[in-house]
């Protein structure tokens, strides 16, 4: 007979769980059933820390939002162009760590107060900048908005960094559009180079804040 026991079920290991098995099976393939059985224990007792699979998502969110902020702290000498730099690249670094990680993040909510610290001094550093609290908030949200949708479209090819979904030949897409050269031309654009396409489309949003807003 074993004396060793397991750890007490709480939502953290759950959540745990959950996020090791997200690179296994997507999104669409994580169930409760499946997360259980990764658990050893009955889909059942999954609902006495959460009610729904989209409770579950919301955990899920927020420990992957700790995992990203783990030991890091902002510059307080940022600008407030350095900041959403900083902030958005290191969004979507921590999305493309897990299979389908942008779409778990999206229309999430957190379920406790750990952003809030952060998202203060965020917002503290943009109202000295000159932006109303209003302009602040559109700000980040937009860049935040930029960087899940980017994340999404990327992982909708590439799921994981090394893994390429069929269908997205570009040589064959060429082919295909033949009589629409540009579009055809286009796909070499809009399929590779993800992280460079990024980057300038985030310094796109970034630049149209600040003439938006004429804060410098």
């Amino acid at each position: 007979m074993t004396t060793e026991r397991r750890a007490p079920l709480d939502r953290k290991r759950v959540a745990d769980a959950a996020l090791a098995l997200l690179n296994e099976t997507g999104l669409d393939g994580l169930t409760l059933r499946a997360i259980a059985r990764e658990l050893d224990v009955k889909a059942p007792a999954l609902y006495w820390h959460f009610k729904d699979k989209q409770a579950l998502l919301d955990e899920m969110a927020t420990e992957m939002y700790r995992r990203m902020v783990a030991g890091t702290e902002l510059d307080p000498g940022d600008t407030w162009q350095e900041r959403l730099r900083r902030a958005n690249h290191g969004l979507r670094e921590a999305l493309l760590a897990y299979r389908d990680g942008a779409k778990v993040f999206s229309g999430s909510r957190f379920t406790g107060t750990d952003h809030a610290a952060q998202m203060e001094e965020t917002l503290r550093l943009f109202t000295a900048a000159g932006f109303t609290l209003g302009q602040a908030v559109r700000a980040t949200s937009s860049t935040y908005a930029y960087t899940i949708g980017s994340v999404i479209e990327e992982q909708g090819v590439q799921p994981l960094p090394d893994e390429r979904r069929e269908g997205y030949d570009v040589a064959e897409r060429a082919r295909m559009l033949a009589e629409f050269p540009l579009s055809a031309r286009a796909g070499a654009e809009i399929f590779h180079d993800y992280g460079e396409h990024f980057e300038e489309g985030l310094e796109i949003v970034i630049a149209g804040i600040g003439a938006r807003y004429g804060v410098s």
